[in-house]
């Protein structure tokens, strides 16, 4: 059984975290899209090389490695996120069911 107070504390915690959790969806969205834009700045510094070349040296960069490290933790933060708000919207889910039943067998 799920509680009235189990159900106002996802509530509260969804609420509570949004700001934050919105904070965690923009970082990876940026992340994602600023890994085009070193990528460019990187090949930009090689513009002697061939093309293909510029891209190579982009990709064994330092700084590209770093970045996709920044990623993973970006990727981690939002999914974790997600899933603890996806576990809270299942647990009030799950309360409104119970409820229903509930009702349904008082009559």
């Amino acid at each position: 059984m799920i509680s009235d107070s189990d159900v106002e504390a996802a509530i509260q915690s969804l609420i509570d975290n949004a700001d934050d959790d919105a904070r965690k969806v923009a970082t990876r969205l940026y992340v994602t899209e600023f890994r085009k834009h070193l990528k460019g700045i990187i090949m930009k510094e090689n513009t002697s090389l061939p093309i293909g070349a510029q891209e190579r040296e982009a990709y064994a960069s330092l700084r590209y490695q770093e970045h996709l490290d920044v990623m993973r933790t970006a990727a981690f933060e939002d999914s974790k996120a997600r899933f603890l708000r996806e576990g809270a919207e299942a647990k009030i889910r799950a309360w409104q069911t119970q409820e229903s039943t509930r009702r349904t067998l008082k009559v």
